[in-house]
């Protein structure tokens, strides 16, 4: 069994016990949240009604905040002497999936 799940504007591909990195979300390490899902998939039955998956919640569990790789942007103009550079790390939160409710008719 698995599921799309919504998470910060991004979709992810998520099934039991599966850890994903998705934007920062206010929780401390140990606190439990609920993902929304597009599309369920349990063994031959998918679901993508989104009446039915309405109450169709993952919860998981958050394991730790941390920061994505630096991205470094460097600006550069030919015969001017003009350089500049930036970077940014973006805070994401690590969460475990630790159940999928299922899908009833």
């Amino acid at each position: 069994m698995y599921a799309i799940v919504r998470a910060g504007g991004r979709q992810h591909k998520v099934a039991v016990g599966d850890v994903l990195e998705i934007d920062r979300i206010e929780a401390k390490p140990g606190d439990s949240v609920e993902l929304s899902t597009i599309l369920v998939v349990d063994g031959e039955a998918v679901t993508s009604d989104p009446w039915v998956l309405a109450g169709v919640k993952a919860h998981a569990e958050v394991v730790d905040q941390t920061k994505g790789d630096k991205i470094v942007i460097l600006r550069y103009k030919n015969k001017t002497g003009y350089r500049r550079r930036q970077g940014h790390r973006q805070q994401h939160t690590a969460v475990r999936i630790t159940s999928i409710d299922s899908v009833s008719k």
